[in-house]
């Protein structure tokens, strides 16, 4: 990853400041509006196109770590965001689903940098990366369906629609570029946009903030809010992954790697998702980005903790 990812988090806080400046100005609230989903499917396309699908194949050369990940992911960490929202969000229906559609898509792309940083299996986690983007894909529908009704937000057919509007066909389109890229020896092409994703990321967060900076500057104890169920989501998963690690008698590496596959988080598909879907719900969405400016510290102090852990055993 190049330097846009490594500085993921700061991008993230910068693009906000942006957006909230920009949106002091009169009039530019409905004028930025516009500008939110195209920048997102922007944004995901170029992501799906650095995917390499063929190399599905390879995330079973270790079938015991892949589907302890698979588990941990669509299992156990969708269970356990819902008992979180329960016990923490239950009375504010927005931030309860934004929650639960942050803490249900498994990352695609960041999580790499963190696994090195924390000395895992970067070859291991990669391998799985294709394999969890297709199964956020298929289950993502699933998952609202099943914890996010009874808060009387979701229109289920939205929900669909909306995801093949900004996954379904941003994937397919790059799918096919991919494919046409490859059989024409043009690959590096791809190589080229690789910090693309990240750029258009900001600029739809710009364009959000702009646009919906005033509902975040009145509802600040959003943070404060939304602090303690993550940091709880991260410790259980954190423990969760370092005792199945183990007892499964996974190395070093690939318990870190464990560790971080399944405690990064895939905001930017869910942000997507909710801008589309629940467009009269913009703190569902407001969740989504502030939901990063914790994660990815955590991320980071996690990866070192592994560290010492490790040099200590």
């Amino acid at each position: 990853m190049g330097l846009f990812e490594k500085l993921y988090t700061l991008f993230i806080i910068f693009s906000v400041l942006i957006g909230l400046v920009i949106g002091q100005v009169s009039g530019m609230e409905n004028y930025a509006d516009k500008f939110i989903l195209p920048l997102l499917i922007i944004m995901l396309y170029l992501t799906f196109l650095q995917i390499p699908l063929k190399d599905i194949k390879r995330s079973f050369s270790n079938r015991i770590f892949t589907l302890t990940s698979i588990g941990m992911n669509f299992v156990l960490t969708p269970l356990l965001a819902w008992f979180l929202a329960t016990i923490f969000l239950v009375d504010n229906p927005a931030l309860w689903l934004g929650f639960i559609m942050l803490m249900v898509t498994p990352c695609t792309d960041w999580y790499i940098i963190y696994t090195g940083i924390a000395k895992g299996n970067t070859a291991l986690s990669t391998s799985i990366l294709p394999l969890n983007l297709i199964l956020q894909l298929l289950l993502l529908p699933l998952y609202l369906y099943l914890f996010s009704g009874t808060v009387g937000v979701v229109d289920f057919q939205i929900v669909v629609e909306s995801i093949f509007l900004v996954l379904i066909i941003p994937f397919i389109l790059a799918f096919i570029t991919r494919h046409y890229l490859l059989k024409n020896n043009k690959d590096n092409f791809i190589e080229k946009v690789s910090s693309l994703p990240v750029i258009f990321l900001c600029m739809a967060i710009v364009a959000m903030f702009a646009s919906q900076g005033g509902l975040l500057l009145n509802n600040l104890d959003l943070l404060v809010t939304l602090i303690l169920p993550i940091l709880v989501f991260f410790l259980i998963n954190f423990i969760i992954g370092r005792l199945i690690g183990k007892g499964l008698k996974f190395n070093k590496e690939n318990i870190a790697s464990l560790n971080l596959t399944t405690l990064a988080r895939n905001s930017p598909v869910a942000l997507a998702i909710a801008m589309t879907a629940f467009p009269h719900e913009p703190l569902i969405a407001l969740v989504l980005v502030i939901g990063p400016l914790i994660e990815l510290p955590m991320l980071a102090l996690i990866s070192y903790v592994i560290v010492v852990i490790d040099k200590r055993t």
